[in-house]
């Protein structure tokens, strides 16, 4: 699984070819026992996550949309993508 980002205790991961369950373009993320899959827009798809640090996804997500949705569209194709630096 292709680490995307890893900020506050948080990994963020994309899959090559994660197309199956969740069509939506979404990233997994792993905190401590917790693993939740998010969408790029912010909706929780499945799992969870408590909520600070939901918001914190979601909100660097929000401001890191673009590198996102280019991250999804080639990890979808089995194509590596470029880190995402954390929020400071």
């Amino acid at each position: 699984m292709p680490e995307l980002s890893r900020f506050a205790g948080m990994v963020i991961y994309l899959l090559f070819y994660d197309v199956g369950q969740h069509n939506k373009p979404h990233v997994h993320v792993y905190y401590g026992d917790y693993e939740a899959v998010i969408a790029i827009d912010g909706e929780l798809l499945a799992g969870s996550i408590p909520g600070k640090q939901l918001r914190m996804v979601t909100g660097w997500l929000a401001f890191h949309e673009e590198e996102a949705y280019r991250a999804w569209n080639k990890a979808v194709q089995g194509e590596h993508f470029e880190k995402i630096p954390p929020m400071k």
